[in-house]
């Protein structure tokens, strides 16, 4: 909006100022400045906005300041200096913080993540600005992430729970290990559960005769054959903001079943690996009870509709409700849960969760939900509404008697 001569039939003097070229007469009274309420005299003045003004008069709604620029901006009948308009309105990008810069039209243009809601330049989806791991979100320049010896990059609030090391996975195996018992789901034998670098997992993928495995990068793997695999020792040590030392071992896994072991990749937050390893068990469960030659979408269908379950259970424990089956069904989620049968024991073993990792829980759901790959995620969307319609057990049965989710 430009800052005009006063209303009247002469010619508007745009001479790139605020004032006009020279003062004009009016009766005494008439002139009121819409400021500060007193009379404007044979000085100078400005108007704008309907209104005449001393030149002290008419400030900045933001900084306070008088606006002397020609042209200012306007939002919600408030008058602002361009530039503070401009750092009030005009979004920033969460990465490199500047003003996201217009397009070709004009338009102020950029990218957002869809649960995030992080806004950034469209420039930076190009120029290998790093993403977290895990929650994907994009690293600020002011941020340093942690980067993995894989070259994998993690957010500081998802290396606050992140697991290192196979010892330290077991508690969490165990968990879930209940959780199935929970379900009358109990795995019998003693499968290891190992924590590996993404190498080793790419190896022991290459190993396996059968499997299903999500691409572009497998995060876990339930092994069938015999094998040596690096395992992760113990934690890494960390220096700076790098890993600078891997503890590993050979491990012999040994065919005593149809499962040999669980690996999982290490240096993901607890409520990933968890889920992770949630849909392993599950994989583990299957071809223990001699559920064979199943289609992509109905194995990894219900390997992670369990992934679900596991992950609704833990966001309800930790949010310390102890109603499980209300507080899951108040959830804002398409997806209403069928983890109602989990094991209650397991809530009395976990405190409150921190915010983010509550936030990280339900990102961890939406990415299964919203999944656009035919096994898992049409696979998931088939088994979830098989569950809730008929139940788990029956679901299952169903699936070793016709090899299909019912319908």
């Amino acid at each position: 909006m430009n800052m005009d001569s006063p209303p009247r039939n002469s010619p508007r003097h745009d001479h790139g100022n605020l004032f006009p070229p020279y003062p004009y007469f009016y009766p005494a009274g008439y002139r009121i400045c819409a400021g500060c309420k007193a009379a404007i005299g044979h000085e100078r003045f400005l108007s704008c906005m309907g209104a005449i003004w001393h030149p002290d008069c008419f400030r900045c709604y933001a900084c306070n300041l008088p606006i002397s620029d020609y042209e200012f901006s306007m939002s919600e009948n408030h008058p602002y200096h361009k530039s503070c308009y401009k750092e009030k309105h005009h979004p920033r990008c969460d990465v490199c913080k500047n003003f996201i810069p217009t397009n070709a039209a004009g338009l102020i243009e950029y990218r957002a993540h869809p649960f995030w809601l992080q806004k950034y330049c469209p420039s930076h989806e190009h120029d290998k600005t790093p993403r977290c791991c895990s929650c994907e979100r994009m690293e600020p320049r002011d941020t340093r992430y942690l980067l993995l010896d894989d070259g994998r990059k993690l957010c500081l609030e998802c290396l606050d729970s992140a697991i290192m090391d196979t010892h330290e996975c077991q508690p969490l195996y165990l968990e879930i290990q209940e959780f199935y018992e929970g379900l009358n789901m109990k795995v019998e034998q003693q499968v290891p559960l190992l924590l590996v670098e993404r190498q080793a997992l790419n190896e022991a993928m290459g190993g396996e005769k059968n499997g299903h495995h999500h691409l572009p990068e497998t995060r876990g793997l339930c092994l069938s054959e015999e094998q040596t695999v690096s395992t992760i020792l113990k934690r890494p040590r960390i220096g700076g903001s790098r890993i600078i030392d891997m503890f590993t071992e050979p491990y012999r896994v040994i065919r005593r079943c149809e499962v040999t072991a669980i690996l999982i990749l290490y240096g993901l937050p607890r409520l990933l690996t968890g889920s992770i390893l949630a849909h392993e068990m599950m994989h583990a469960w299957l071809r223990l009870r001699g559920y064979q030659n199943l289609s992509p979408d109905v194995e990894e269908g219900i390997c992670q509709v369990l992934a679900h379950m596991w992950l609704d259970s833990e966001i309800v424990a930790g949010s310390g409700s102890s109603n499980l089956t209300s507080t899951s069904s108040s959830s804002s989620s398409p997806f209403p849960s069928s983890s109602s049968s989990s094991s209650s024991s397991s809530l009395s073993k976990k405190g409150k969760r921190s915010q983010f990792e509550k936030k990280l829980g339900d990102f961890c759901k939406h990415q299964i939900e919203l999944d656009t790959s035919a096994a898992y995620g049409e696979g998931f969307r088939a088994g979830n509404r098989a569950v809730l319609n008929y139940g788990l057990r029956e679901t299952l049965d169903h699936i070793r008697l016709t090899g299909s989710f019912p319908i």
